[in-house]
C-alpha cells in the first residue's frame, strides 16, 4: 500500500484537480494575515496542495517546526514565512517527485519572503520511521502535518514519534479525514480509496486512544466538517461510512490528567497574541474571550501554562485543592451524520 501511493501523489496525480474526491481538499477561506505569504507561493507547489485543513496554529514566530508529509511544501513555505527568518521548518515526505518540487523551490521563497538564507529544507523520509532521518530528540516546538497520517500504514508509530521529538509543551497539530465507524479491512486494500485518504482514515475513538497510548493524554478538536462524496464510484463503496476532516492539537504534557478535573482555577487572555486580539482558540470548547475570567479545568490550565501560550494569560489558583470533575466538562469530536456536534461527558473539555 505504501508504494502505491507513493505512486499515486508521484505519478498518477499531477494537480489537485486530479483528485476524485474531497477529501483532500481545503475549503476553508484563509486569515486575511496569511492571503499576502499565500499569494507568494509559487503556482508548481500551490497546484500540487492535498490537505484538508489550516495547519497553521497561533504564535509560531521564532520556532522550529516539522512538517510530516510535507509533499511539494506549501505548508512548509507558508509555515516557513510565519516563524520568520530566525525560525526553521523541516519538511519530510516518501514521495521523490513532490520533493523534487519543493526543493527546486527553496531559492524562490527564501527570495519572496526577503530573507537573507534559507529557513527551510526537505528531507526525504518516512514518517512511521523519523529515527532512520537524523532529528533529534525534543528538538521541534510544534509539528504539523496535512491530510497524511491516515496514509500512513502504522499510525502509532507516526504519533509515537512525533512525541519523542517535540519539546515538552510542544505540541502536534495536524489536519487529517476521520471516519465514524472501523472500515472494514477489505476497503482498506482498495488502493485508490486509500490514496485517496479514505479507506485508511481511522474511526475517531481509535485516534484518541491511540494518542493518549503515544503520549497525548488530552487531545482536543480544534475544527471539523463532513465530507461529502461526489464521486458516484467511490460512493457506492464506501458511502455507507461518514468521513470528516478534523483538526486537532495534542500537546506533549505528561501531567495532564485522564480526565478533566476542577481545582478552582482560571485564566485570563490578555488579547496579546498577533491577529488574534480579540479571542484565543484554544480548541472547539476553548474561546477564550480577551479580559473575561474564565473557569477551566487543570488540564487547560497546563496546556496554557506550560506552553508557548504563557506570556499571553494571567493564572489564578493552583493545584491545592481538588473540586471533583469540572461540570462544564465534554469533549468534542467530529460531526455526526446529522451535522450536530456530539459530545461526551466522560472525558475531558
Amino acid at each position: 500500500m505504501k508504494e502505491n501511493v507513493q505512486d499515486y501523489y508521484g505519478k498518477v496525480l499531477q494537480s489537485s484537480d486530479d483528485l476524485q474526491t474531497n477529501a483532500c481538499c481545503t475549503n476553508i477561506a484563509l486569515p486575511q494575515h496569511l492571503k499576502e505569504a499565500m499569494a507568494a507561493i509559487h503556482d508548481d507547489v500551490a497546484s500540487r496542495y492535498y490537505g484538508c485543513g489550516l495547519v497553521y496554529p497561533q504564535l509560531v514566530d521564532n520556532t522550529r517546526i516539522l512538517d510530516l508529509g510535507s509533499g511539494s511544501g506549501r505548508d512548509a513555505f507558508l509555515l516557513s514565512y510565519l516563524v520568520g527568518q530566525d525560525g526553521y521548518v523541516i519538511g519530510v515526505d516518501m514521495t521523490q517527485e513532490q520533493l523534487d518540487v519543493a526543493q527546486c523551490h527553496i531559492r524562490y521563497h527564501t527570495d519572496r519572503y526577503g530573507y537573507k538564507k534559507p529557513n527551510v529544507e526537505f528531507k526525504k523520509g518516512d514518517i512511521e520511521k523519523l529515527d532512520e532521518i537524523q532529528l533529534e530528540d525534543s528538538s521541534f516546538d510544534i509539528i504539523v502535518s496535512n491530510c497524511v497520517i491516515n496514509l500512513a500504514t502504522d499510525k502509532e508509530a507516526v504519533l509515537r514519534e512525533a512525541y519523542r521529538l517535540l519539546k515538552p509543551g510542544g505540541e502536534l497539530y495536524f489536519s487529517d479525514v476521520y471516519s465514524d465507524r472501523r472500515i472494514d479491512p477489505a476497503l482498506q486494500q482498495d488502493p485508490v480509496l486509500y490514496s485517496e485518504c479514505l479507506s485508511g482514515a481511522l474511526y475517531w475513538n481509535d485516534f484518541h486512544n491511540l494518542a493518549k497510548k503515544a503520549g497525548f493524554l488530552d487531545p482536543r478538536l480544534v475544527e471539523d466538517r463532513p465530507l461529502e462524496m461526489a464521486n458516484e464510484q467511490i460512493r457506492e463503496k464506501i458511502g455507507h461510512i461518514g468521513f470528516y476532516s478534523a483538526t486537532y492539537r495534542l500537546f506533549k504534557l505528561p501531567g495532564l490528567e485522564p480526565a478533566c478535573e476542577d481545582y478552582g482555577q482560571a485564566v485570563r487572555y490578555k488579547g496579546t497574541i498577533p491577529h488574534h486580539k480579540k479571542a484565543f482558540t484554544l480548541d472547539k470548547h476553548h474561546v477564550i474571550e480577551t479580559g473575561k475570567l474564565i473557569p477551566v479545568c487543570g488540564n487547560t490550565y497546563q496546556m496554557l501554562y506550560e506552553s508557548r501560550f504563557k506570556p499571553h494569560f494571567e493564572f489564578y489558583g493552583d493545584q491545592s485543592t481538588h473540586y471533583g470533575i469540572f461540570q462544564d466538562c465534554g469533549v468534542d469530536i467530529p460531526y455526526n451524520t446529522s451535522d450536530q456536534s456530539i459530545t461526551s461527558n466522560n472525558t475531558c473539555c
